[in-house]
């Protein structure tokens, strides 16, 4: 599944270095499947939607530090836990419930955000 950063968010700047998918967002700030992944244009998400990977994004909060569901793969394939909730002073990443994927639709994802 999916992380997310939950209200106790103190907008430290921690995890958003750490994140190797880009996935992580300062509050207010706009968002693209492209920011730093290896897609362009028009892709088909892995739920099969499509949408323009260029395109800017509202935010998902204007509160505290985000992560974008679809871009989130806990970082499988990189490291062995996710980085966010590793570095967090907090503890505030945490599983998003609404957002549950097994370890081969993560490691797909993660191949999808970053072929070549």
């Amino acid at each position: 599944m999916a992380i997310i950063i939950t209200d106790e968010c103190i907008n430290c700047d921690a995890c958003i270095v750490e994140c190797p998918n880009n996935a992580i967002y300062e509050p207010d700030q706009e968002w693209a499947y492209s920011d730093e992944t290896s897609l362009s244009g028009i892709v088909t998400l892995p739920n099969g939607e499509e949408v323009d990977a260029d395109k800017m994004n509202e935010p998902v909060s204007d509160e505290f530090y985000f992560i974008v569901p679809d871009k989130c793969t806990e970082c499988k394939g990189f490291h062995e836990e996710p980085q966010c909730a590793s570095v967090c002073p907090v503890d505030c990443c945490i599983p998003d419930e609404d957002h549950v994927e097994s370890e081969e639709e993560l490691l797909a994802k993660k191949v999808w955000l970053h072929a070549e």
